[in-house]
């Protein structure tokens, strides 16, 4: 299997990367490249390519190997190897219904705390999200996604809530990146997201937390489909 991974060419936001340890970046470029596909469903890795690919040594390799199977997106067989795990719709479903649980509240808080320099901040975010889709940057696109969304909890002190979303909504990343462009728009995601904003700024926490639920149901609408067009992708 060619496996085409670069730490340096990881798109991650440039305060992430200066932050994260080393071995988390070698975490974040696996998971990266699982998410979009580079790694597909059902691939076997070895430790020893991955490390030889990325230059380092095996043992944040095996780190990061670890850390992916916590959150369901390798599975370690002994004796056998380790693998890209497939995608599972009832996986998917119980991530975004308890992801669902922790963003409404998060962003109902927003709407009551967050201060105007966060909800500029919001605003900035939407404008790049925009910019990305009229480009059709797929990537560039998920990446400010996921900013928005640690944003809103970041402007209210919630980083730990964020956290367990972080690892929560991994087996939620591949089908959103497969979702894109056809089955869900991404002018459609960014209306979604500026609603969300409009009901921060207008201190409405009810109209956030309608936002916000019916923008992580979404992907309720696209799984259908995206499972019966990628079947060979998914395990159930």
């Amino acid at each position: 299997m060619k496996i085409e991974l670069d730490l340096e060419t990881l798109t991650e936001d440039p305060a992430s990367r200066r932050q994260a340890s080393f071995g988390n970046r070698v975490y974040r470029t696996l998971k990266q490249a699982i998410v979009q596909l580079q790694l597909r469903p059902g691939n076997s890795l070895s430790e020893a390519d991955v490390a030889r690919k990325l230059g380092v040594s095996r043992q944040p390799v095996r780190e990061a190997f670890i850390k992916l199977a916590d959150v369901g997106l390798v599975q370690v067989r002994p004796q056998r190897g380790t693998f890209v795990e497939l995608i599972s719709r009832k996986e998917v479903e119980n991530a975004r219904f308890i992801r669902e649980a922790i963003e409404v509240a998060l962003v109902r808080k927003a709407a009551l705390e967050a201060s105007p320099a966060s909800i500029d901040a919001f605003k900035g975010l939407l404008r790049r999200q925009e910019a990305a889709a009229a480009a059709g940057q797929h990537s560039e696109f998920l990446q400010l996604d996921e900013r928005f969304h640690e944003a809103i909890a970041d402007s209210v002190d919630c980083r730990r809530a964020w956290l367990v979303v972080e690892d929560l909504k991994v087996q939620m990343d591949r089908v959103r990146f497969l979702s894109l462009p056809a089955a869900t728009p991404m002018a459609t995601l960014v209306a979604q997201h500026a609603d969300i904003v409009a009901a921060i700024e207008a201190h409405d926490p009810d109209a956030a937390a309608a936002a916000m639920s019916g923008h992580l149901r979404e992907i309720l609408t696209s799984l259908p489909r995206i499972a019966e067009d990628f079947s060979d992708l998914f395990d159930d």
